[in-house]
């Protein structure tokens, strides 16, 4: 026994040597060289005193037998001078450096004649700094292969700074400021894979001369202002996979040789000005086609949407007609043809469609009543037949659809009871029936959609009261029931209410129920066009949220309340109701002691304006949350770390004049604050070019972003600015930061920031 303990003991001895020897064959200087890295980069993670091997640091990746450093990333270190240069640079053995997410504003020499001489380098990424001025040439760097200087600000034209780039095979210039046309000296390597031109401000033709890097696999021009046509060398690109050239000013028709690429799988070429029709075999080969937002004409060819490949397929807003084909790819994830004008009926094939996620058929001439065999497929997540010429009843089948979380079904001719099954899809979360014929009471067992945000059933022939149990949708933050013929008592709505509460053009009557007085999130309240009586009670002043309070034609009486000066208010037609400037003049009997009160108040107006001027300065604070110390140089504001942010208009005016970053500089400034609500925040931004833009910032606390992810809400931010309504006014863009999210809109310089957004 004692024998086998001795060789247990020595075996583990000789591992823990073994284990010492490993991780002790860095080499010397390269140990010494990123311990004094760690000490320079004060938000490091790195601690030589804890882990004593940089091998096993965050961010570090070593060779097999650890005996050098072959990757370094320093993204996300607030970086912004290049004190780590004389360190990093002299790690000979690296291969990839990773500097993203940081402060730069510059690629120094220094930095390009240190690192351009480690001969292994072969990645390079400088995405998302603050890089300014013009690309700087690369000297050096031969063995280079990745090159990503994507979401800066880098501007000017691009001719021969990449030239000696002879081994490049992926090149991402997206998101920065280039202008001139597009370039074709992409260093003289023949292997370049992946080229990203994207979100910049290149002019004139997509060069042919592209068509040199014939081992191009992605290709990626878009939201440019790129015009003409689409080369016909394009056809030598035998090996390309993705293709987009979306938000320019491309015309002409879509080639037919695009389907004799039979490597390509994504094809996008959405917002520009194509015309024609659709090529036949476009889609032999592809997973995902956009061409929305075109001019593009005549019907859907009949195996444009059949093979098998195919999963997401948007053809909306254009100028599309006939009948909606039949034979569908199987495989098919989302289908958008709104926006055009397609006649005929659903097809009810569509319930082989087991796999299809989102379908939108909206703003179409579609006719006919909803097929029951929809409700097959149950994977869908959104499904907008809206503004259509829709009829019958809507089918009980509509209640299998489980995994649905957006329901658009308005502007149609549907007529009949809400089904009650469409209470059991427990998923939703946005449900619009409005501008139809439906009939009958709301189902009290709507409460059971506990996830529903957005409710809207205006315009119908609803009856009945309001059921109480709609007082449990917790997560309600916008009910429209306007112009129905509801009527009874309120009894409770959902304390979640943020957005608004329409009970216009109904049959409700009495005075205003004190119920609303709960909604202490809510910014507007239209109760136009009933009975309403009595007088208008004070607890309306008290809502620190609203921004419009709709009160007219109703029975209301007395005098009307003062509301704080930037909430809009109408209460016109109400005969009983009096302004209070507008109340009969004193009886002459009462004109001498007027006189001598108003000797006395002038004297106490001089006191009262002064506390009221301190009062109202405490109340501003507390209001604004703006202390003295905070109003200082804007320079001094922590700027949001923005993780996204998107273009949602097709507009070429806005695209050139909205700039994030100086948006986010804006809104850290309180001085730009135009209106402060409990759920959300208003600036006025100015772009260099002298614009100015309403941005409104909402928090991720709210409700609205409680969708898994900043992707989703991405997505839902995208659907939000295709929307056409009168109404309200649609974003035009949208950023994305770690815990807020600003939606940008037009700046009016007349009105109230409401009557723009609602306009």
């Amino acid at each position: 026994m004692s024998r086998y303990v001795r060789l247990t003991s020595l075996l583990f001895f000789f591992f823990i040597i073994l284990i010492q020897l490993v991780f002790s064959q860095l080499s010397s200087n390269q140990r010494t060289t990123m311990i004094s890295l760690s000490e320079l980069l004060i938000n490091s993670t790195w601690n030589v005193s804890t882990n004593p091997n940089p091998c096993s640091w965050s961010g570090v990746s070593c060779s097999p037998d650890n005996s050098s450093i072959i990757e370094i990333s320093l993204s996300g270190f607030s970086l912004s001078i290049y004190d780590f240069r004389p360190f990093l640079c002299q790690i000979d053995t690296l291969q990839s450096i990773d500097l993203s997410n940081n402060h730069l504003s510059s690629i120094p020499d220094e930095f390009i004649t240190d690192c351009g001489k480690i001969s292994g380098l072969t990645g390079l990424n400088f995405s998302r700094n603050k890089l300014v001025g013009s690309l700087p040439t690369f000297r050096g760097f031969r063995m280079l292969e990745n090159l990503d200087l994507s979401h800066n600000s880098l501007t000017g034209n691009i001719s021969l700074q990449l030239d000696g780039l002879v081994r490049l095979q992926s090149l991402n210039l997206s998101n920065n400021q280039f202008n001139g046309s597009v370039p074709v000296k992409l260093g003289r390597s023949s292997v370049l894979k992946e080229l990203q031109l994207s979100a910049n401000l290149f002019q004139g033709e997509i060069p042919k001369e592209i068509a040199d890097y014939q081992n191009l696999t992605l290709i990626d021009l878009s939201v440019n202002q790129i015009s003409g046509s689409i080369p016909d060398r394009f056809i030598e690109l035998s090996k390309l996979e993705i293709l987009v050239l979306s938000l320019n000013h491309l015309s002409g028709q879509i080639p037919q040789f695009l389907s004799n690429i039979t490597t390509l799988q994504r094809f996008a070429a959405n917002q520009n000005n194509f015309t024609g029709m659709i090529p036949a075999e476009l889609t032999g080969n592809l997973r995902i086609l956009d061409l929305s937002y075109n001019i593009l004409s005549g019907s859907i060819p009949s195996n444009l949407v059949s093979h098998p490949n195919l999963q997401f397929v948007d053809l909306s807003s254009n100028s599309l007609e006939g009948s909606i084909p039949a034979n569908m790819s199987a495989n098919l994830v989302r289908l958008r043809l709104g926006g055009n004008s397609f006649n005929g009926t659903i097809p009810s094939s569509f319930a082989a469609l087991r796999k299809l996620m989102y379908l939108e058929l909206e703003e179409n001439r579609l006719t006919g009543p909803i097929p029951p065999e929809l409700g097959s497929c149950q994977k869908l997540l959104l499904l907008n037949l809206a503004q259509n010429e829709l009829t019958s009843v809507l089918p009980v089948q509509l209640g299998n659809l489980n995994n649905l979380q957006e329901l658009k079904l308005q502007s149609n001719r549907f007529a009949g009871a809400i089904p009650i099954q469409i209470t059991e899809l427990q998923s939703l979360r946005k449900l619009n029936i409005s501008w139809n014929s439906l009939s009958g009471s709301i189902p009290p067992s709507i409460s059971n959609l506990g996830n529903l945000t957005n409710l809207n059933l205006q315009e119908n022939n609803l009856s009945g009261s309001i059921p109480e149990s709609i007082g449990n949708l917790n997560s309600l933050l916008e009910l429209q029931l306007g112009k129905n013929l509801l009527s009874g008592k309120i009894l409770r709505m959902p304390q979640s209410l943020q957005i608004a509460l329409n009970l216009s053009s109904n049959l409700f009557e009495g005075p205003i129920p004190v119920t609303i007085s709960a909604l202490t999130g809510l910014e507007v309240l239209d109760l136009s066009n009933n009975r309403f009586s009595g007088e208008i009670p004070d607890f309306l002043i008290k809502m620190q949220s609203l921004t419009q309070v709709l009160l007219s034609n109703n029975l209301l009486s007395g005098v009307v309340p003062k509301f704080r000066d930037f909430i809009t208010v109408d209460t016109n037609g109400n005969k009983e109701l009096r302004n209070a400037t507008t109340l009969s003049p004193p009886s002459p009997k009462k004109r001498k002691a007027v006189a001598v009160g108003v000797v006395l108040g002038v004297a106490v107006a001089a006191l009262a304006v002064g506390v009221v001027t301190i009062i109202a300065y405490s109340i501003s604070r507390r209001f604004y949350r703006v202390n003295d110390e905070q109003i200082q140089s804007q320079e001094e504001f922590s700027q949001p770390q923005v993780i996204q942010g998107n273009l949602l208009t097709a507009n070429g005016i806005h695209r050139s004049n909205i700039d994030f970053t100086k948006a986010m500089e804006a809104v850290v400034n309180p001085s730009n604050i135009t209106l402060k609500t409990k759920f959300s925040t208003y600036y006025k931004a100015a772009m260099p070019s002298g614009i100015s833009y309403f941005v409104k910032k909402l928090n991720w606390s709210d409700k609205i972003f409680q969708l898994g992810s900043h992707e989703k809400f991405g997505e839902e931010l995208e659907l939000l600015g295709k929307l056409s309504n009168s109404n309200v006014m649609t974003p035009l863009a949208y950023v994305l930061t770690v815990d807020s999210a600003y939606l940008f809109y037009e700046f009016a310089e007349k009105g109230t920031l409401h009557s723009v957004l609602h306009r």
